[in-house]
């Protein structure tokens, strides 16, 4: 089977394909190169000796570090970014509004959020929890890293949100307004089904930021897989082979949330295509006195 011209560039030349070969060939041995060099320098340091790797295979080792470790990272990912959905979709919505003062209220919240680094705000929250004693002390840390995550995170998923709605044709708001329907029943059955459809690719980079994210806890104490990698590195005096174990987990960590997510993205797409791609909204749901005007679109 022949392919097909391309229709986004110039299909390369002989001359051009010698080059590019050439260049991924040199690419790939440098690469090599430097996994060698690096290969070399841990084994000189005597890393990759059979001491530095029996640990691993100690069970109480596993239960005493990597699995608390990778439960603490779990749980503030999960928690941080069902909040930050939350926290997102309602700013994001916000700042759509036909109120101008209510439009620049949400957009400066969500710039403020946007601009504060995450560590910083981390730092900051675990201080304020600390001093008001706003949790338990066994809490303080989780508190700080699920809502440090929930408002970076939540106001990034905030600009995706509305950048979605308003990916979507005016038409349709037009339509849904001639009908009489009100704005929140605009936005719930006709608009968000859609946005979200269309969403959910970069929903996904934002949930693997997230999970990302979550270890730097463990520069205020919080126990997640980095901070234990580490406690673990210093105990068995493994800390390379420890942290090459961390960022083993974390990839796989990381590849399955992205699986599942994009598991749910192509079912969503299928049960659209399913449906034809339009929203089904009960009679019984229309109000056909309401007042028209409705602008989901306004900008301020």
């Amino acid at each position: 089977m022949t392919a097909g011209p391309s229709v986004l560039f110039d299909a390369p030349g002989p001359k051009a394909r010698l080059r590019n070969n050439i260049f991924s060939v040199l690419v790939a041995g440098a690469v090599l190169a430097a996994g060698w060099v690096l290969y070399r320098g841990f084994a000189d340091k005597g890393q990759f000796t059979t001491e530095k790797w029996k640990p691993f295979l100690d069970a109480e080792v596993w239960s005493t570090y990597l699995l608390p470790g990778v439960r603490g990272t779990i749980v503030a990912a999960l928690l941080s970014i069902v909040f930050a959905l939350v926290l997102g979709m309602v700013f994001g919505v916000l700042r759509l509004s036909e109120h101008r003062v209510v439009r620049w209220i949400a957009g400066a919240i969500v710039e403020l959020a946007r601009a504060i680094p995450v560590l910083i705000l981390m730092i900051f929250l675990f201080a304020v929890f600390s001093d008001y004693k706003i949790f338990k002390s066994d809490d303080l840390a989780l508190a700080a890293v699920v809502t440090a995550l929930t408002i970076y995170n939540g106001s990034v998923i905030a600009e995706i949100v509305r950048a979605g709605i308003r990916s979507l044709p005016k038409g349709q708001t037009e339509a849904a307004v001639a009908l009489g329907m009100r704005k929140g029943q605009l936005m719930r059955l006709i608009l968000l089904p859609q946005a979200i459809t269309a969403m959910l690719p970069a929903l996904i980079s934002q949930m693997v930021v997230a999970l990302k994210d979550s270890a730097l806890g463990y520069q205020i104490t919080y126990v997640e897989i980095v901070r234990s990698g580490q406690q673990l590195g210093a105990a068995e005096q493994n800390t390379i082979p420890a942290l090459m174990i961390i960022a083993v987990i974390m990839i796989a960590l990381n590849s399955a949330l992205t699986l599942v997510a994009t598991k749910l993205e192509r079912r969503l797409r299928a049960r659209k295509r399913g449906k034809g791609g339009a929203a089904v909204v009960a009679a019984d749901s229309i109000i056909t006195d309401a007042a028209p005007g409705v602008d989901i679109g306004k900008k301020s």
